[in-house]
Formats: structure tokens, C-alpha cells, sequence
């Protein structure tokens, strides 16, 4: 779904960055990429609906859309073009009906949220896909459509917090979590708003590749990974 920039992909095969750019090496000396672990996910699916938050997606898809081994997918309720909450048109590849079987399947907030909600065959795609993937997540306000499809029931989870006592009040089953900046609760793992869903996406690949290969990363796309689900600066009393 990604071009694999040549930079990144260095990064994620474990050449260092230092304060004068790449080290130098010649390409003899570029260790192999990261080899994928038999475990890990191979296709992950990020649903897609009228009204969901573009960092909420591509924060997380710019991160795993680099790791070996994986394909990236977009999954809608009608496949072709997904219009954002910014006004961007993104294609899903995918309808509910023809989607591949996901390893990893992730759901986005954004004001579509608050529809997506009450939309039956959200939720019963969700039910559905939910009894074979191998991590269920989701970022900011998406929280509340797993809930919503009974798949946080006795979990702990948390949402965006801006919009906190909203998307969960209807949701007593789930233990909400006013501090987090993401939630790990085993097969579900879902974060704080917007811009929290990449941390915890490099989370995720620090799980399966290892922390250093996920701060290799970070740190080949300038972005300021805080590593600690804990350290909430927008937490909520």
C-alpha cells in the first residue's frame, strides 16, 4: 500500500543514525532486513468509514506499512473512495463482504464514530472478522465502535479523551481508563486520541521486531516515539 522509502528501510534492517546522517556502509555491510516472525501478522486491515480521523490511520500505517513480511489493507462498508473528516478521499481496497482474512485488524476514530456506532453492519463485520485476528485495535474514538460491538466487554480500554464521558458512558462493561496514552489488554490493544495511535502502533511493532528495530524507525522518520503507555500528558481526572 506504501512505497518502502530507501531510508526507512534501512532503518528497519538496523543501520544506525548518527548526528551526521546515515553511517556510512557500503551495501555489503547493510545488515539483512528484520525476518518477519512466523507469528506475526501478515495482512492488517484498517476499516474505514465516512467521517475517520487521517492521522488516526495513517500515523499507524506509515509505521507498520514498513514492516517485513506485511500487507496493508482498507476496509469499508462499500469499497472504492472513503471521504475523511478532513475532507480527503481515501480508497478503500475491500467491501465487508470480499475482505481478506486479517491477522491484525485496526479501527480509527473521527466524528463518523458517533454514527458508525448504530450502523449494524459496522459492527457485525467487526463481530465477525474479531473471531480470527490476532490483535483487535483502536485509536482515539474508535474505542467506542469496539465497545459498542460487545469486543471490549471486561477489558480495559481507553479512548479520546477530549471527548471521554461521551463515548463511554453507554459502555459500562469495559473498564475505561482515564490515563493511558494506549491500553495493552492482550488481544486488544487500543489508544488516546489521534496522534497516540502511532505510539502505540510502534508499540506493536516493538512486540514483534523488537524495541530497537521500532526506535530505528522513529528515529528515520524524525518522529519522538514516547515509549510509555503510562505517560499521559492529556490524561483526564
Amino acid at each position: 500500500m506504501l512505497g518502502r522509502s530507501w531510508l526507512v528501510a534501512l532503518a528497519f534492517a538496523g543501520v544506525g543514525f548518527g548526528t551526521a546522517g546515515v553511517n556510512a556502509a557500503s551495501a555489503a555491510d547493510v545488515p539483512p532486513a528484520a525476518v518477519a516472525d512466523p507469528a506475526a501478522p501478515k495482512i492488517i486491515g484498517v476499516v474505514l468509514y465516512p467521517g475517520f480521523e487521517v492521522l488516526d490511520v495513517f500515523g499507524p500505517v506509515e509505521m507498520w506499512g514498513y514492516a517485513p513480511g506485511v500487507k496493508v489493507v482498507t476496509i469499508a462498508e462499500h469499497a472504492g473512495p472513503v471521504l475523511s473528516s478532513q475532507g480527503v478521499l481515501v480508497n478503500a481496497d475491500f467491501d465487508f463482504k470480499t475482505a481478506p482474512s486479517l491477522d491484525l485488524m485496526m479501527v480509527p476514530g473521527g466524528k463518523g464514530t458517533f454514527t458508525e456506532v448504530k450502523n449494524p453492519a459496522m459492527l457485525d463485520f467487526l463481530r465477525s472478522e474479531d473471531q480470527h485476528t490476532r490483535l483487535t485495535i483502536s485509536v482515539c474514538s474508535g474505542a467506542a465502535i469496539l465497545a459498542r460491538a460487545g469486543l471490549l466487554k471486561g477489558r480495559r480500554a481507553t479512548t479520546n479523551k477530549l471527548y471521554f464521558a461521551q463515548l463511554t458512558s453507554d459502555e459500562p462493561g469495559v473498564t475505561w481508563v482515564k490515563r493511558a496514552r494506549w491500553v495493552d489488554d492482550g488481544k486488544y490493544v487500543t489508544s488516546s486520541g489521534v496522534a497516540a495511535g502511532t505510539d502505540m502502533a510502534l508499540d506493536v511493532l516493538a512486540k514483534i521486531y523488537g524495541r530497537d528495530q521500532a526506535r530505528n524507525l522513529a528515529r528515520s522518520v524524525e518522529y519522538e516515539w514516547n515509549e510509555d503507555p503510562d505517560h499521559d500528558p492529556f490524561a483526564i481526572e
